[in-house]
């Protein structure tokens, strides 16, 4: 197996279950209309940090690390948005 398809099977596989990760948290508040429990401050940080991930994929002309951090970045603008529609507090 070529070094190149191996490195990019690690970055499809790790970017995979970034994006996985999301998914439960979104569900969870859709089901129950409340986000409650989700920190607006890490969202933020977080959101910066997928931004960045994109850019430097990008840079690098690294298809992996730009596309999954896009979509991690999507979903993570989807959170921050439910814990603005459904959130009560301001945490």
């Amino acid at each position: 197996m070529e070094p190149e398809l191996i490195i990019n099977s690690v970055g499809v596989a790790a970017g995979a279950c970034s994006m996985v990760s999301f998914v439960p948290q979104i569900g969870k508040i859709l089901k129950t209309k409340s986000a409650e429990g989700v920190s607006l401050k890490m969202f933020s940080v977080t959101v910066t940090a997928f931004v960045l991930w994109t850019i430097y994929g990008f840079l690098l002309g690294s298809w992996p690390i730009a596309l999954s951090n896009a979509v991690c970045l999507c979903l993570s603008l989807a959170i921050v948005a439910l814990r603005l529609k459904f959130g009560d507090g301001a945490s």
